[in-house]
């Protein structure tokens, strides 16, 4: 080893062990910061209810939200489980319905172009202005409950599916062709792997907005006495001025949120950490 190499060695190992620090740091900071921040924010709001003196059947202290989630439970876990069932399943038909589709829509640009509006005015429609009707139409209720649902999480999953399919390389496209593929050949093997990506993406996004149409669709079934999930439980709280249930049951409904978005970026990341530069870069 010459002198100018036992010079510079040290300097190396010192970038090396200073990005190593640096690393450390994130990981740590990754996991650290918000469990301060909602600490934090937790605080505030425990400290700005006793401050002002604002009653409980306006603004709540989050120790009174949390014995009511536990005095509560057998009644909020009944409910829990009634929107978890048509998140999950509307999410189902939702991934279903917009893969299949969004692979007609790849084989045939007619049919794209003849069923895509639908989809576009589903979409742009509110739930809120249709489930009224869904539910004068539907007699069963968890049908209703379950299509206002999927009109929220259907889009998604189409759009972005879609998308990721038309996106594969077309020099990719002439080489399969020239190698004689079938057009089933191209679509498993080089179009869905593409596309899969995509989907994933708008999984995420359609698993939380499968929990809104839910709740939301609870809402207008609650109206007229026959919800029983947590939207039901928020109006009839209101009505009986329990507050601290209300919080206890949007503690639910987040909580639920959370761990449906979790799950999906831990598929997410099981299916693409080892190829996918979107999920590399995360690692590095």
């Amino acid at each position: 080893m010459s002198v100018t190499d036992m010079q510079s060695a040290p300097v190396v190992d010192a970038e090396e062990q200073q990005l190593a620090k640096a690393k450390r740091r994130e990981s740590i900071a990754k996991w650290a910061l918000p469990v301060i921040m909602l600490v934090l924010a937790i605080a505030i709001w425990d400290r700005i209810v006793v401050w002002n003196g604002i009653p409980h059947y306006i603004l709540p202290r989050p120790g009174l939200v949390i014995q009511t989630l536990i005095d509560d439970w057998a009644m909020l876990s009944d409910a829990l489980w009634v929107t978890v069932k048509i998140t999950l399943m509307a999410l189902g038909v939702a991934v279903a319905g917009g893969v299949g589709l969004a692979v007609l829509f790849t084989q045939s640009r007619f049919f794209e172009m003849a069923f895509y509006p639908f989809a576009v005015i589903l979409q742009v429609t509110p739930v809120v202005a249709i489930a009224p009707l869904i539910f004068i139409y539907v007699d069963n209720r968890l049908a209703g409950l379950l299509l206002c649902a999927w009109i929220v999480a259907f889009f998604p999953i189409l759009s972005n599916t879609t998308l990721g399919l038309n996106s594969t390389d077309h020099n990719l496209r002439d080489l399969y062709k020239i190698y004689g593929a079938t057009r089933w050949q191209r679509l498993r093997f080089l179009q869905l792997p593409t596309a899969l990506p995509y989907f994933l993406g708008g999984l995420r996004i359609a698993g939380g907005l499968s929990l809104i149409g839910a709740v939301v669709s609870e809402y207008v079934a609650g109206t007229g006495g026959i919800g029983s999930g947590l939207a039901f439980r928020i109006l009839e709280a209101g009505y009986r001025l329990n507050i601290p249930r209300m919080f206890a049951a949007l503690l639910l409904i987040a909580v639920t949120g959370v761990i449906i978005f979790a799950l999906a970026s831990l598929l997410s990341h099981a299916l693409l950490h080892k190829w996918h530069e979107s999920a590399i870069k995360r690692e590095n």
